[in-house]
C-alpha cells in the first residue's frame, strides 16, 4: 500500500515509539527480574502503535492547517476560503501541487496586467494623440479666421472648409471608438438573416466606384457568379466591413492596380470571401498588430490618407461578434489578401 507522506510519517514515528516501548517494557522486566507475558507485551505494543499514529496524524494535520491557514491570512491575495483542508492537510504533495499552481496563476495574472497596463498607456498616448491633431488643426484656423483673416473671402472659405474637414475627422474618431465600445459589451445587437452575399459586394463596388476611379484602380470579382451565394450574417456590419477592407485596398494599392474579390469554400458550411490588392503589401513584423485601434503601419501617410484609424478594428470586432474569423496574408511588395468566414445555406 503506498501511504501518503503525512501518513508515512505518522506509520513510522508511531513504530519507532512501539519499538521503543516494547524494548523498554523488556529491559525493566529483566533488571526487576520479572517473568515476560509476552501476550500483553504485544497487545500493548500494538495499541501503543495504533494510538500513537491517530495522535501524531492528528496533531501533523492541525499544525499544518495552522501553519498554511496563518499563511492565507497574512497574504492578502489569497483567499482563505479556497483553503481545503481534507486535501490539503492530509497530503503535502497536495499541498505543493495547490501552492504552485498558485503562483503559476498569480504570475499569469501579474503578466496580463502588465500587459494591459502598457496596452492601456499606449492606447492613451494613441488616442490623445489623433485627437489633438484634428483639434489644433481646427484650433488654428478658427484663430486665423479671428484674427482678421475672415474678412478675405476666398482665405474664409477655405479655412473653414479645412476645419471642416478636421471636425469630421474628430467625428469619425468618436464614432468609430462608440461602435467599438458597443460590440465589445455586445449593446450592438446582430440582425442575423439570410442575404445573397454577390448582391451586396456589388453594391459595394457601386458605391465605391469615384473613389477606385480616382486612382484608377480596377474594382472587381475574380470570376462570374451568375448564381446567388446565400450567407447568414447582419447585413449592415457585413457591409461595413466590406467598405472598410476594399477601401483600405484602394487606399493603399498601386496606381493603376487591382482590387479582386472572390468567394471561396472553407471548412463545413463556410465561405471564405476575400479581398486582395496588387500594392505594396504590409512587412511581417507588422501583420500581427494591423487590427490594433490607432495602429499605423506608415503612420505619415495613413494620415493623409485619412480615416479614424479604427477601421480594421471595427472590421475584426464585427467579425468576431458573427463568431467569425479574420485573416491576413501579406508579401511586402506585392499586394496583401484580406479575408473573413461566413456561414453560409445550403
Amino acid at each position: 500500500m503506498k501511504f501518503k507522506k503525512t501518513y508515512k510519517f505518522s506509520f513510522w514515528s508511531a513504530l519507532i515509539i512501539a519499538l521503543f516501548n516494547f524494548v523498554l517494557f523488556l529491559l525493566l522486566n529483566s533488571i526487576l527480574n520479572r517473568s515476560i507475558d509476552f501476550l500483553f507485551l504485544f497487545l500493548s505494543t500494538f495499541f501503543i502503535f495504533i494510538f500513537s499514529i491517530l495522535i501524531i496524524q492528528m496533531r501533523v494535520e492541525k499544525f499544518i492547517y495552522r501553519r498554511i491557514k496563518k499563511i492565507y491570512d497574512e497574504v492578502s491575495l489569497l483567499n482563505v476560503d479556497d483553503l481545503n483542508k481534507s486535501s490539503i492537510t492530509t497530503n503535502m504533495e497536495t499541498l505543493s501541487e495547490e501552492v504552485k499552481k498558485f503562483a503559476e496563476n498569480k504570475q499569469i495574472e501579474i503578466a496580463t496586467l502588465k500587459e494591459r497596463e502598457s496596452y492601456r498607456r499606449e492606447f492613451l498616448g494613441t488616442i490623445s494623440h489623433e485627437l489633438k491633431t484634428p483639434l489644433f488643426t481646427v484650433q488654428g484656423y478658427i484663430l486665423t479666421l479671428l484674427d482678421g483673416a475672415i474678412n478675405d473671402k476666398q482665405i474664409r472659405e477655405k479655412y473653414l472648409q479645412r476645419a471642416e474637414k478636421g471636425v469630421e475627422r474628430l467625428v469619425a474618431i468618436v464614432e468609430d471608438l462608440d461602435m467599438i465600445s458597443k460590440l465589445e459589451s455586445n449593446e450592438l445587437g446582430l440582425k442575423i438573416e439570410q442575404f445573397n452575399i454577390i448582391e451586396l459586394i456589388q453594391g459595394v463596388f457601386d458605391l465605391l466606384e469615384m473613389k477606385a476611379k480616382k486612382r484608377e484602380i480596377i474594382v472587381r470579382f475574380n470570376k462570374n457568379y451568375d448564381v446567388p451565394v446565400l450567407v447568414k450574417g447582419d447585413v449592415k456590419r457585413i457591409e461595413q466591413v466590406l467598405i472598410n477592407l476594399i477601401v483600405n485596398s484602394i487606399k493603399y494599392g498601386s496606381i493603376n492596380g487591382i482590387t479582386t474579390v472572390s468567394i471561396e469554400p472553407y471548412k463545413q458550411q463556410k465561405l471564405l470571401i476575400n479581398i486582395a490588392d496588387n500594392g505594396e503589401g504590409i512587412e511581417k513584423k507588422h501583420l500581427s498588430r494591423l487590427f490594433e485601434r490607432f495602429y499605423r503601419v506608415d503612420q505619415s501617410r495613413s494620415r493623409e490618407q485619412g480615416g479614424s484609424g479604427l477601421g480594421l478594428s471595427i472590421v475584426k470586432h464585427i467579425i468576431e461578434a458573427h463568431n467569425e474569423t479574420i485573416l491576413v496574408e501579406s508579401e511586402f511588395g506585392k499586394g496583401s489578401t484580406f479575408s473573413f468566414t461566413l456561414k453560409k445555406v445550403e
